[in-house]
């Protein structure tokens, strides 16, 4: 049986925050909708004493590829969208 876990890293800055109180907020409700939206795992893996960077992890698994990666595709549209945040960067890993 195969089986491919996908991650996605993504660098952001939440340019409004002006206390991590603040960054908490936005991470917490943009990964509470895009763990329920898209049945991923999502976390802060980074930034916990900055309050305007956080590096978000998000986590799928599946048994196909090309579905870990569509849903990792989503996942990173989902994040571009959210306007509280600005994605500086983001990697894809699928092993």
């Amino acid at each position: 049986m195969l089986i491919f876990v996908g991650l996605l890293t993504t660098e952001l800055t939440i340019p409004e925050a002006n206390t991590l109180k603040e960054k908490r907020q936005v991470l917490r409700s943009l990964v509470q909708r895009l763990e329920g939206r898209l049945k991923v795992s999502a976390a802060e893996v980074g930034g916990h004493d900055h309050h305007r960077r956080a590096w978000l992890a998000t986590v799928t698994v599946s048994n196909s590829s090309a579905q870990t990666h569509r849903v990792l595709m989503a996942a990173s549209e989902f994040i571009q969208s959210e306007p509280r945040v600005v994605v500086q960067s983001e990697t894809v890993e699928i092993l």
